[in-house]
């Protein structure tokens, strides 16, 4: 049965710890998404697979279009698509083509790279951890946090945060990041690209320290 005081864990291992296409899988999805270890992907696969076991055994009832089929049917689409997983106007098999970065990039980590907020996935969730970040008016720190779809619009910096200044470095850094990626190759000038790359690396450095020096 197990100590009642520890909670059992919600997700599954590898079932061969030692498969050499999983482990370097698992690494390039480690060094995309930022994350601290491969826990984050386990959980992320346990939870894909429970959502596809659902939309299979779903799929192979005989009839889902009325009586408690229909139901259980329109719950889990209404379910996955509040937390952004799927459009509106999915079906069952479009559960079946998710991918496990699709699950990871639900996290509050990605989702505060992908709205402009930090340089990469690794400073996103420096940013988390070290408070930078709220939902609303709500400071959240935990990196694997799920956002909903609801929810995106109101991802921002913290109120208190010194990131709401357009001057801070990281925000400086941002704007240099934005605008190397829309420059298209013919407009730009290779002899001042490393210029630019330089400025951009040391805005990184510099906000890094500026994070770490707002928390004393």
């Amino acid at each position: 049965m197990g100590e009642p005081k520890f909670s059992r864990p919600k997700y599954d291992t590898p079932s061969h710890p030692w498969k050499a296409d999983r482990i370097e899988e698992e690494h390039a999805i480690q060094g995309n998404h930022g994350l601290k270890n491969m826990k984050e992907i386990w959980k992320a696969k346990s939870q894909l697979r429970r959502h596809r076991r659902q939309a299979m055994r779903l799929i192979g009832n005989i009839d889902t279009t009325e009586g408690h089929g229909k139901r259980e049917r329109e719950d889990l689409l209404r379910s996955l698509h509040h937390k952004g997983l799927i459009e509106s106007d999915a079906d069952l098999g479009d559960i079946l083509s998710l991918s496990t970065e699709d699950v990871l990039n639900r996290r509050l980590q990605a989702q505060v790279y992908y709205k402009g907020l930090a340089c990469t996935m690794k400073q996103a969730r420096q940013l988390v951890t070290h408070g930078q970040i709220c939902i609303g008016e709500q400071k959240i720190t935990i990196p694997s946090y799920a956002v909903s779809r609801d929810e995106e619009g109101e991802l921002r910096y913290h109120p208190a945060s010194p990131l709401n200044d357009p001057n801070h470095p990281i925000r400086k850094a941002i704007e240099g990041v934005r605008e190397a990626a829309s420059y298209e190759e013919d407009e730009i000038d290779p002899e001042a690209t490393p210029e630019f790359a330089e400025e951009v690396r040391e805005a990184g450095e510099a906000s890094t320290a500026a994070i770490e020096g707002g928390d004393e």
